[in-house]
This record gives C-alpha cells, sequence and structure tokens, in this order.
C-alpha cells in the first residue's frame, strides 16, 4: 500500500479509503491510486485480513440439521437458502454452512465456526447446538422452530395452515392418512395410529401434527384410529416405497411437503383418480397439487436481514392453493 501511495502522489490512508470508502475520495484521484495499483499488481487490502482488524468475518452461518448434500439436493432447503444468499450477496456478505447431523462434534462445529451471526435451519427442542449458538453472543435466527429465548423466529403458523389445507383434503374422506416428517432427531421411520402430536420434538412436526388432528375431528372422523407414516426425510422416493404400508381403503392423504405428496401419487396402489392428496410449499414441480403455498426465498432473506440488524417483521405469510389433487 504504501508503494501505491507513493506512486499516485497521495497518503497511504487515501489509498486505504479508495478500497474501502470509495465515497470520500475524487473520482480523478481514485482513478490514480487504481491505475498505479494496477501498474504495481497490488489487487487492494487483503478482505480476511480486514474484517479480523474489524472484529467481524464477512460471513453468515446456516446451521443445517442435515448432511452437507441435504442442502443441493432438498428443494425447500435449495429455495430458502437462495433468499439467504441474495440477501448475503446485496451486502458483501459470504455464506458458510454449517451441517449437524447430531453427533458429539456438532457443538464444536457451531463454536468453531467462523461467521458474524447464525441462522438455524428448523430443529428439535433438545438440539444441544441451540445452546451453542445462543452462547455465542452473536445475532441468530432461527427458522421454523424451536422458539429460543434472545434469538429470532422465523416461522409461519403451521398449525393453522395444517388445519386449513386438511380441511379441503378431508371433504369428502372416509379413511385418511397422514405422511409426515420425522418426530425426532432419531428419524426412525414408523407407522403410527393417531399419535400425540405433543411427542414430536421437531416444532414444525409437531405443530403440523396438531393442525391434521384438529381438521380429523372437525370432519367427524376418529384421530385415534388414523394412520400417520412417519418418514426419515422429505424424500419423494421414500414416501413411494412406505406408502405400501397404509391400508388400502386410504382415500385422503395429507403430507407435510409436496415432495411427500409426489410421492403418494407415485404410489401404485393407490388410485389418484378416487383419492385426494394434500402437500405443502407450492412446489414448482407439482402443478396440480392442493398445497400451502408460503415463500421460503422471503423467509430466507428475512432471517438473513435479522441477522445483520433489520428490526423483525410481521410473520411470514401462507395460503392454501386449491387445485386437482384435492377439491
Amino acid at each position: 500500500m504504501p508503494d501505491v501511495a507513493q506512486a499516485a502522489g497521495v497518503s497511504a490512508m487515501t489509498v486505504s479509503y479508495v478500497y474501502n470508502k470509495p465515497d470520500r475520495v475524487a473520482p480523478d484521484t481514485q482513478r490514480r491510486v487504481l491505475e498505479a495499483a494496477d501498474e504495481l499488481g497490488y489487487a487492494g487490502p487483503n478482505a480476511a485480513a480486514r474484517n479480523l482488524r474489524r472484529g467481524r468475518t464477512g460471513n453468515i452461518g446456516v446451521v443445517l440439521g442435515e448432511r452437507l448434500s441435504y442442502a443441493f439436493a432438498d428443494p425447500q432447503a435449495t429455495v430458502f437458502l437462495a433468499g439467504v444468499a441474495e440477501v448475503c450477496a446485496e451486502h458483501g456478505q459470504g455464506l458458510t454452512l454449517i451441517p449437524v447431523t447430531g453427533g458429539a462434534s456438532d457443538v464444536g462445529r457451531v463454536q468453531q465456526a467462523a461467521v458474524d451471526g447464525f441462522i438455524v435451519w428448523t430443529t428439535t427442542d433438545d438440539d444441544p447446538v441451540l445452546a451453542a449458538v445462543r452462547a455465542s453472543g452473536l445475532p441468530a435466527v432461527v427458522h421454523g422452530g424451536p422458539a429460543v429465548e434472545g434469538l429470532h423466529l422465523v416461522a409461519i403458523d403451521d398449525r393453522a395452515a395444517a388445519a386449513a389445507v386438511a380441511a379441503i383434503g378431508l371433504r369428502n374422506a372416509t379413511a385418511p392418512a397422514v405422511v409426515s416428517f420425522p418426530l425426532n432427531r432419531d428419524r426412525r421411520p414408523q407407522l403410527l395410529l393417531g399419535p400425540d402430536p405433543q411427542a414430536a420434538t421437531y416444532p414444525v412436526t409437531r405443530a403440523r401434527l396438531a393442525g391434521y388432528r384438529d381438521a380429523v375431528r372437525s370432519a367427524g372422523l376418529d384421530w385415534a384410529s388414523t394412520p400417520v407414516l412417519i418418514l426419515a426425510r422429505n424424500d419423494r422416493a421414500e414416501a413411494t416405497r412406505a406408502l405400501d404400508q397404509l391400508p388400502s381403503t386410504t382415500d385422503t392423504v395429507l403430507a407435510m411437503s409436496d415432495e411427500l405428496a409426489l410421492g403418494a401419487l407415485d404410489a401404485p396402489f393407490l388410485d389418484a383418480s378416487r383419492f385426494a392428496v394434500t402437500g405443502w410449499d407450492d412446489s414448482p414441480t407439482a402443478p396440480r397439487l392442493t398445497t400451502v403455498a408460503q415463500s421460503l426465498r422471503d423467509q430466507g432473506s428475512q432471517c438473513a436481514r435479522l441477522v445483520l440488524g433489520d428490526p423483525p417483521g410481521p410473520p411470514p405469510a401462507w395460503e392454501v392453493i386449491t387445485r386437482e389433487s384435492a377439491r
């Protein structure tokens, strides 16, 4: 930097301003400094060192309760992360993905992350990474839940949305079934009859099960005899394979995502012409589905802005879109 300053006939402070606060430097001076830097092969101050001096890393960390590949394979996660990335790009921030998979190293991975704040993708009430995030003292947001004292929360009213979409799916139902996200961190696939939603430690699963139960009871049906198929992952093929566990009399499937709903439609033993199916997230790959529409991209953006210091806004919007899969 001193060599550039000498060649341009300015102070080292002026060179620093050209790279860090260009609005403070006259255009002609900027041009002289940049031309001198180009001639000397100077690429500018090191960003990592600059951020270290400022006590910042220039990165937002997203804590994913999944393997790293999940961020690129799960449709909902990719849309959400796109919203985070847009805000990062606007503010010159980097994006660090921090996968946690229930192992002993999870807390350490969070503690060692070189980031200026955290976004936690929905996890369980008992996930120890939440305490690690909170203890960091950095700005942090939880998406989807659980609510944690001292951290922002961005989430829709999953219970109300589940009840609303199920009410449409159940209009002509006599034998409904639910295809569900995991109940807890062990992700054990299982078929249960009318489980207590409070048994779920994932807040999203818990709230949606409660909403489905509300709708089943409002339709005059028996929740205690309603099959709930718990899957390990939000995976279309896994849903298709597991659907043969449901009774052949099933006439309605309430699925916690469009991926799982599409898996139900793919199941060979279910006659799509005589049963209703509802999904969640209004995926572009599922144009026929009655579904809960929410903008995960906007929610990702909202999470990132909260980490960067924006004030909290209203809860995210949602709506039920009725299509041919259930009317």
